[in-house]
């Protein structure tokens, strides 16, 4: 039931995908949609939770983890972008009910998109900063970091609304080697 009403709500939008279209997508009558779920706010409520462990599990195995002396950066970065698209790319409507959203976002999803932003960007605000640090690279190492970080989501957001828009332009390994060869560029200069 959770997967038809993912397809319909990506095809169609919240707004306008109803109880009985889930229904009917689902094989089963209306009836027993309403069995599960009371109202379609808490079908969505938990279909949502469960496309955000999806995306918090690809995310998490994205993150980067860098060496802070010797790190190969523009490898770190490989690596995790295309763990990244990878993850986006297995499962696109788990991601297109966050980043392509018909019909405009709903607010229960972009209030769930921004937490589980904020979560990765602080993290890996963490992973950079103990690079900063290691490399004595600046007397402000949390401005530097703080603006790395959010700098790397967007790029990364921006790789993923690629990716789902390309119907197969891009591999993710493509995708992320130019991601990661232009954000290493851009974070080496400093």
């Amino acid at each position: 039931m959770l997967d038809a009403a993912l397809r319909l709500i990506v095809e169609r939008g919240y707004e306008a995908t109803s109880m009985g279209a889930i229904a009917e997508a689902s094989g089963v009558t209306k009836p027993v949609v309403y069995e599960c779920f009371a109202s379609k706010n808490e079908l969505f409520s938990t279909l949502l939770e469960r496309e955000e462990r999806r995306i918090v599990t690809a995310v998490s195995e994205a993150m980067p983890r860098i060496d802070p002396a010797t790190g190969d950066i523009e490898d770190v970065l490989r690596r995790g972008f295309t763990a990244l698209l990878s993850g986006a790319r297995e499962a696109p409507d788990s991601w297109r009910i966050v980043f392509d959203p018909k019909g405009g976002s709903d607010p229960l999803v972009e209030g769930r998109r921004r937490a589980v932003r904020a979560a990765a960007t602080e993290r890996l605000e963490l992973e950079i900063r103990a690079v900063v640090d290691a490399r004595n690279e600046t007397s402000h190492p949390e401005r530097l970091a703080a603006v790395l970080a959010e700098a790397l989501i967007s790029i990364a957001e921006s790789g993923v609304r690629t990716l789902l828009a390309s119907d197969g332009d891009w591999t993710p390994e493509e995708l992320a080697r130019l991601l990661a060869r232009v954000s290493a560029r851009g974070v080496e200069s400093l």
